[in-house]
Formats: structure tokens, C-alpha cells, sequence
């Protein structure tokens, strides 16, 4: 493990948002999955935040932010939506974020992104978050993540 500078992007949002403090981790093992990255920071893997994009039948991209050890269940975020959704595919992850998978950020992406967010994760004081690369995470508090994307409550979307 190794503190790394964040892609510009990420770094410009933890300055707009005055999180200059936040160190970037990177891991060499990896950190694409909720489990690698868990396995690599020696948490448990509930006290990660994976980043996974969607988008609905109106391609319009849905970022949901979602506990470590839950999946999303499509029915559940489809209702809430209003819209039947499928998850993104490579392309549309990185036309919108910026980012490939396995690296998305939960913010400072390449164009606005409507952002969901577990409510399980939500209870956790601090999560683990990717960082741009899929080698590369950072710590947060849910706090902070709330005011950052805007979303005060957290969703009930787990399986």
C-alpha cells in the first residue's frame, strides 16, 4: 500500500468540497471488487461503498452507491424510479463518470449523475471508497458523503 495523488477530477472535487486532507490509498492486489478491496484495507467488507452505475430505459445514468455486501435489487430501485433500469455497460461507465468500473468514485465525475444511496451504508460512521483506478480507494464519512452528492436518506435497494 501507497498514498497516491487522485485523478484530477477527484482531486478537484475533494478541493471544491474541502477534503484536501483525504489520502488516497493505492493497493497493488487490486481493489475492482467490494471483496478485493475489503481484503486489501483489512475491513470488513459492509465498510465499503461500491460505486455501480445503471442506466434506465431513457438512458439517463443512475449512480447508485451501494453496501459492500449487498447487491442491488433492480425491482426495487426500477420502482422507486419510476423506470426500468439494466446496468450500465463499460462504454456508458466511463462516457458519464469518467472513470472504468471497478474505479468509479462516488463524485467528481466527468458529467452530473443522478446519485442513489443504501441506507445500510448510510449507518456506518466512515466507508471505504474507490478512488479512480481499480487499485485505488480512500475513507470517508458517510457525513461527508451526504452533504458531497446531496442525498440525506439513504434507500432501501439490497436483495
Amino acid at each position: 500500500m501507497k498514498k497516491v495523488d487522485p485523478p484530477q477530477c477527484l482531486e478537484n472535487a475533494f478541493a471544491q468540497h474541502s477534503l484536501e486532507d483525504i489520502q488516497v490509498l493505492e493497493f497493488p492486489e487490486g481493489t475492482r471488487t467490494a471483496a478485493d478491496a475489503a481484503n486489501a484495507i483489512g475491513c470488513d467488507i459492509s465498510d465499503i461503498g461500491k460505486s455501480l452505475v445503471f442506466m434506465t430505459e431513457t438512458s439517463r445514468p443512475i449512480l447508485i452507491i451501494m453496501n459492500g455486501a449487498d447487491k442491488v435489487d433492480l425491482d426495487k430501485v426500477a420502482a422507486l424510479m419510476g423506470l426500468s433500469i439494466r446496468k450500465a455497460d463499460a462504454t456508458e461507465v466511463r462516457k458519464y463518470t469518467g472513470y472504468a468500473i471497478g474505479g468509479v468514485p462516488p463524485f467528481g465525475h466527468a458529467k452530473p449523475v443522478e446519485t442513489l444511496i443504501d441506507a445500510k451504508l448510510l449507518e456506518k460512521e466512515t466507508i471505504w471508497l474507490a478512488a479512480g483506478t481499480p487499485k485505488t480507494v480512500f475513507e470517508l464519512k458517510t457525513a461527508d458523503l451526504k452533504r458531497i452528492t446531496g442525498v440525506e436518506t439513504g434507500v432501501k435497494i439490497a436483495v
